[in-house]
């Protein structure tokens, strides 16, 4: 009989984040060996990683890292939210922004290739996958660079970590302020920083819209483009930060909160899971 106890099996099922039957059957094949546990578990990950290609990662979290004048934000995803709390998953996380973050990687393809140890992030990913036996996808990276940095990591269950990172870089003393955007950010979802950077193509593409729909509505041609331009704003209050109207009060802009607070926000990015 197999060296080990129930409380084995909890044990390194928490360690690793491993189902309660691969874990007993790996135990068993050890006769109660953790190390030569573990190392059965990795094995069989590995050849359980491709099948798992396929499987949707809907869980997992938001992590920020900032060295050397720039905030590095990335999204890992996985399969549970079990796996997404679990120690194992949340080291993995640490290690993923620590080597993004010395590349000062600005895609997920680039942190994937970024060293972690004597090895590429996609190469640590990939073992620790095998080991967890969930897939795990380095879903998106980005690197933020400025002259101040507030960071904001939201949960949106106290069960698991933050699944919502938004960074702001911005210039200027009032650090309250900023985390205060950021906090706006995390809600209203903003697309781009200001209404200049709105790509024009898709400023075009509102404003056929709008138009067709003020025509519809049957609004008189002489007044249509002072209606469609209206559109036109709302449709920059809905993805460009400095035109949105302020969270804590709608009565101001996020641009005039920012001038009346000395600051300017230079950039900034938002990551959801699976959004």
């Amino acid at each position: 009989m197999a060296n080990f106890t129930i409380a084995d099996i909890k044990a390194l099922r928490e360690q690793l984040g491993t189902g309660m039957v691969d874990t007993k059957k790996a135990l068993e094949e050890a006769d109660g060996d953790v190390e030569k546990a573990v190392e059965i578990l990795r094995l069989k990950g590995a050849k359980g990683n491709a099948k798992r290609a396929d499987r949707s990662t809907s869980e997992g979290l938001v992590v920020a890292r900032e060295q050397g004048g720039a905030v590095t934000l990335v999204e890992l995803a996985c399969e549970t939210d079990f796996v997404a709390k679990n120690t194992r998953f949340l080291a993995l996380a640490d290690k993923v922004a620590d080597a993004a973050a010395a590349a000062r990687a600005d895609s997920a393809e680039a942190a994937l290739a970024a060293d972690a140890d004597g090895q590429t992030v996609a190469q640590l990913i990939d073992d620790e996958a095998a080991i967890i036996g969930e897939k795990i996808e380095l879903r998106r990276v980005r690197t933020v660079t400025g002259d101040s940095f507030e960071v904001y990591l939201h949960k949106t269950s106290k069960d698991l970590p933050p699944q919502i990172g938004v960074v702001v870089a911005y210039s200027g003393d009032d650090a309250e302020t900023a985390r205060s955007i950021a906090q706006h950010i995390s809600f209203a979802n903003p697309s781009y920083l200001s209404r200049a950077d709105v790509p024009e193509d898709d400023v075009e593409k509102e404003r056929q819209i709008v138009t067709e729909i003020s025509r519809n509505e049957g609004k008189p041609d002489a007044a249509l483009p002072k209606i469609v331009e209206g559109r036109v704003g709302a449709f920059f209050k809905q993805v460009a930060l400095l035109d949105q109207d302020y969270a804590k009060d709608n009565k101001l802009s996020v641009a005039k909160v920012a001038q009346d607070a000395g600051i300017t926000v230079t950039d900034f990015a938002r990551f959801k899971v699976g959004a």
